[in-house]
């Protein structure tokens, strides 16, 4: 599955439903291993830590806010091994358009707080 691909672009929109849909749900964070499964079972073949998974996070978040004013979905999945999410979501969160700011945790916590609030009433 190349990005920009009609098959990505298929998985993406998947990935963004799936992620919002958990965050309709109060937020709680996943493993890898969840949304790849979710994934599968619409046909969409993404291994949890190989391929186009990082880029399909990064891409999720991307287009449920592109100009940065919303929370990044891709807070949602974590790492078995921390409980928090890879280095690429910190290095997206501090980037531009999204500047987000504070140690690592405390730009994570806010990030699910604010995906609470956000999809708490869709």
């Amino acid at each position: 599955m190349r990005k920009g691909s009609v098959e990505y672009e298929q998985a993406l929109d998947a990935m963004v439903g799936i992620l919002r849909d958990r965050a309709r749900q109060g937020a709680e964070t996943v493993y890898y291993g969840r949304p790849s499964a979710d994934l599968e079972r619409l046909g969409h073949h993404v291994p949890p830590h190989e391929g186009p998974m990082p880029y399909l996070l990064e891409d999720a978040s991307a287009q449920e806010s592109p100009d940065g004013s919303l929370p990044l979905l891709s807070a949602l999945v974590v790492l078995k091994e921390t409980g928090q999410p890879s280095a690429g979501f910190f290095r997206l969160a501090r980037r531009a358009p999204y500047h987000r700011t504070g140690d690592d945790t405390e730009l994570w916590v806010n990030e699910l707080k604010d995906l609470a609030r956000q999809y708490a009433d869709q």
